[in-house]
């Protein structure tokens, strides 16, 4: 490609609302353009991009065993009302009418139509196991579109669908798209981790995010440096840090703590660590009628250390929580408490389930709220000052350095950028769609299934999050709009720098090298600047003076300068770059 038949359209200054690098970078190097709010047009430059991270993907899906179809943007709602999602999505669910009054869904996911594609087409246990993706548009409508690519309302999406006779078959589809997804993943040359994720709205029993890490990531992974395991902090188990609940060695006293009503403000005042205070947290949960009101509440008191914070998803698994929580309500805690929030405890607490977290639950001597403003109890045990808890469970958040639930080190943290997930969804569909097959005994049976996802455009946000400089993007190789630039200097006066730029052109096209001559007749400055706004890995530049001397000058996007090039060598110099 020649820059002259391009399209190139740079900015010196990004748009007043791109708020993180990828979104300044992508407006700037003219990758992207706002159409309106989280939806934008992909320009060549970025398409392009697109285009590779599509292509890396096909042929690995391909590879695995994976069928490619296309289902629609459109899609009629009675199959979301099947499965109860057309109400539950809520708003970001775009629903849409037809001319005719009838209701359909910009999909942001498949799951229904590929299931209804399953019970009407895989009939019999011979046609199984089977696996179907494609690479669509998806719409979700953000209450708050914002980071450009990061979190639009429309995105590209291949999402894959496995469908299985039973959990066995179901599990090694799993496995197999798992392998599928390193692969991919590797092949983009971006730093990622694969993390044990809760499986949130899609449903399903096992789960795995694909995480790139980036400093500026919305997630915190978990892993642990020493061994393999590694999750979303959601999902990361978090062991007791007590190896037992020792003695009491303290008579429970009330003490006053006027105006202290966080945990961080009682302990200074005490003169404790955080770590002997107890934190006191309020859900409920209501128990319906058929007509949806509230027949019966049910008030939790979740107890974590002070230094230490509740995981509102680990709190969604304790049994009686499944079903949905809320926090409580002023009236509700006080009616409970004899008190307003600030100062609550478990002791002497009316009509309340006390849940306390696994470390809690071995802490003896400990300081909680006395139900009493401006007071706290000190010197508190399990056993002898109040009951034992009525659930022990994990509920909290871990933090760097706890030990790690495998036993073989301490976690650590860092952020990252969801770009993939992996999910067993089971028979969460196929139940609700009566989606069988016919087994070797002819009776019927659901079919088996896992969803798959990677967020093709998300991925060129990410990317550019975790490769940047102040000058511009940095592209890995495979996924770079072009992997070579050549930069000619003064080809318009230089009959010898014009032959061989388009020399050298014409002999990296012809070893299927993905360059770029850049033929514009720009000063050096604005067209160095261009390339590395950009982002273009490799560039070469030739001028009338270093071909005099039987040179060009190479230089790679990451380094700091560049190296001088026999020109009867570049060929073979980009070769070993770029591994031909």
């Amino acid at each position: 490609m020649k820059a002259s038949q391009f399209f190139i359209s740079t900015l010196k200054e990004a748009p007043a609302d791109a708020e993180v690098a990828s979104h300044k970078l992508m407006m700037r190097a003219g990758m992207i353009k706002r159409l309106g709010a989280g939806i934008y047009n992909y320009m060549p430059m970025g398409l392009r991009v697109i285009r590779k991270v599509e292509k890396i993907i096909r042929e690995e899906m391909d590879a695995a065993g994976a069928v490619e179809c296309l289902m629609p943007v459109i899609q009629p709602a009675e199959l979301w009302q099947e499965t109860g999602r057309f109400d539950k999505m809520g708003p970001e669910l775009l629903r849409v009418k037809d001319r005719h009054n009838r209701d359909f869904v910009v999909q942001p996911t498949s799951e229904e139509v590929i299931t209804d594609i399953a019970r009407q087409e895989l009939r019999s246990y011979r046609q199984l196991p089977k696996n179907f993706y494609h690479i669509q548009t998806k719409f979700r409508d953000e209450r708050r579109p914002r980071f450009g690519l990061m979190r639009g309302r429309e995105f590209t999406m291949k999402d894959a669908y496995s469908f299985d006779r039973d959990v066995e078959a179901a599990g090694r589809s799993y496995e197999n798209m798992y392998a599928a997804y390193c692969k991919i993943f590797d092949r983009f040359g971006l730093e990622y981790r694969a993390v044990a994720a809760d499986t949130g709205a899609i449903g399903g029993d096992r789960s795995h995010e694909f995480q790139v890490i980036a400093e500026t990531g919305e997630d915190a992974i978990v892993y642990c440096p020493t061994s393999d395991y590694a999750a979303n902090i959601e999902l990361a188990e978090a062991v007791a840090l007590l190896p037992a609940r020792a003695a009491a060695g303290q008579a429970l006293a009330k003490t006053p703590t006027p105006g202290k009503s966080t945990c961080e403000d009682v302990a200074a005042l005490l003169g404790l660590p955080l770590s002997q205070t107890v934190k006191s947290l309020v859900l409920a949960t209501d128990e319906l009628d058929e007509h949806g009101s509230i027949i019966k509440t049910q008030v939790w008191l979740l107890l974590v250390r002070g230094d230490h914070e509740l995981n509102e998803v680990k709190a969604g698994k304790i049994e009686g929580m499944k079903a949905g929580f809320r926090f409580a309500t002023v009236g509700e805690i006080e009616s409970r408490f004899g008190c307003k929030p600030g100062y609550l405890g478990p002791i002497g607490a009316k009509d309340v389930k006390v849940v306390a977290d696994r470390t809690v639950a071995l802490m003896s001597d400990f300081v909680c709220g006395a139900n009493e403003v401006d007071f706290h109890l000190t010197g508190v045990n399990w056993g002898r000052d109040l009951p034992e808890p009525d659930v022990v469970a994990d509920i909290r958040n871990v933090v760097a350095g706890d030990p790690s639930p495998d036993g073989k080190g301490v976690l650590a943290i860092q952020r990252g950028i969801e770009v993939g997930h992996v999910f067993y969804l089971g028979t969460k569909y196929s139940a609700a769609m009566n989606a069988t097959f016919l087994d070797e005994n002819g009776k019927p049976k659901l079919l088996e299934m896992g969803c798959y996802g990677i967020g093709v455009t998300r991925i060129l946000g990410a990317a550019i999050e975790q490769n940047n400089d102040a000058r511009g993007i940095i592209w890995p190789d495979a996924i770079a709009p072009f992997t070579v630039v050549i930069c000619p200097i003064g080809a318009d006066r230089s009959e010898d720098v014009k032959q061989a730029a388009e020399k050298l052109y014409g002999e990296l096209k012809a070893l299927g090298v993905d360059v770029l001559l850049d033929d514009r007749g720009e000063r050096p400055g604005a067209m160095f600047a261009d390339w590395e706004l950009i982002g273009v890995p490799h560039r070469v530049v030739l001028g009338d003076r270093g071909l005099k001397e039987g040179q060009v000058e190479y230089q790679g996007r990451r380094d700091d300068a560049a190296t001088k090039v026999a020109v009867s060598d570049i060929v073979s110099h980009l070769k070993a770059k770029l591994k031909l």
